[in-house]
């Protein structure tokens, strides 16, 4: 079975292309296709409330590609979602219609918390150690999602308004930074000796920056200091010294603080890094719906 996964976020928009093959009970999820087009979409929604023109079009002609993609790998069923700066934006109903004409691809923008939620459907918790507490954290352009696993069970899951694109634009609220202090320093006090999991873009570059051995976790230490390395480089230089490209170079610093500030608040030492994401979620999700299906 070919399954795809449309994540389109406030910095770029992505397609996942898996093959699933089930084997017995144990079920593997090929990747034949990661494409990553840096839309950039927060930097209109979050300094103008809309997707301007320029913008609009470049969603129009991604999802084209994308939907081209989907056709040269004969996938049999997708999912298409938007997340945080869709959810912000006044002309995003008027774009989905837009774009579901000329495309026929439905777009779903989704809620911070059902984003979390998907993004658990990863079903790497079946990996964790059942007698530890893990805090799962995505940081993404408009927003962050933190889901906390106790004893192999989720116990809190919650979105807020902090993204790289929003620091970036200035448009981080000083109420949604207390919010995210005042929720992480409680859940520091209930669960001792929290352990990280990151997710996204700007934590896997991170990883590969800091040389971590894989299968490793990255220290909070070594996180500071690449922070303050990064820190004092303009665009320019990081692009050079870290080998990144532009879009990546401007938002690293501000997934740096995001990630500084969690770890500093629910007073965590290491972060494991899988290379899991939203598009892994939602393939996971649609994969969970097609049995559904099935059984009926």
């Amino acid at each position: 079975m070919i399954l795809a996964a449309i994540d389109i976020g406030s910095n770029a928009a992505r397609i996942l292309v898996c093959e699933v093959e089930k084997r017995g009970k144990e079920v593997n999820f090929n990747r034949l296709n990661l494409l990553r087009i840096p839309l950039r979409l927060g930097f209109d929604v979050f300094e103008k409330g809309f997707i301007g023109s320029r913008k609009r079009k470049m969603l129009m002609d991604t999802i084209k590609t994308f939907k081209q993609l989907m056709k040269v790998y004969e996938v049999e069923h997708y999912m298409a979602c938007a997340t945080s700066a869709m959810r912000d934006a006044e002309n995003a109903k008027e774009i989905i219609k837009e774009i579901e004409a000329e495309t026929s691809i439905e777009i779903e923008v989704i809620s911070g918390e059902l984003e979390a939620e998907i993004i658990y459907e990863n079903h790497f918790a079946e990996l964790l150690d059942d007698k530890k507490s893990y805090l799962y954290i995505d940081v993404g352009g408009g927003s962050t999602e933190l889901t906390l696993y106790h004893k192999s069970k989720v116990v809190l899951q919650k979105s807020f308004n902090v993204g790289t694109v929003r620091i970036l634009t200035k448009k981080v609220k000083d109420a949604t930074w207390d919010e995210l202090k005042e929720t992480l320093k409680d859940l520091s006090k209930e669960y001792d000796n929290l352990i990280g999991i990151g997710s996204g873009g700007n934590i896997n570059k991170l990883f590969s920056i800091s040389g971590t051995k894989n299968g490793h976790p990255l220290n909070s230490s070594t996180i500071k200091e690449i922070y303050e390395e990064m820190q004092a480089l303009d665009v320019e230089e990081r692009m050079h010294h870290y080998n990144i490209r532009q879009d990546r170079a401007e938002v690293l610093v501000p997934a740096l603080t995001i990630y500084n500030s969690i770890l500093k608040w629910a007073n965590i030492e290491e972060v494991f890094v899988p290379k899991i994401g939203l598009a892994d979620g939602l393939i996971h999700h649609l994969y969970d719906q097609v049995l559904a299906e099935e059984l009926k």
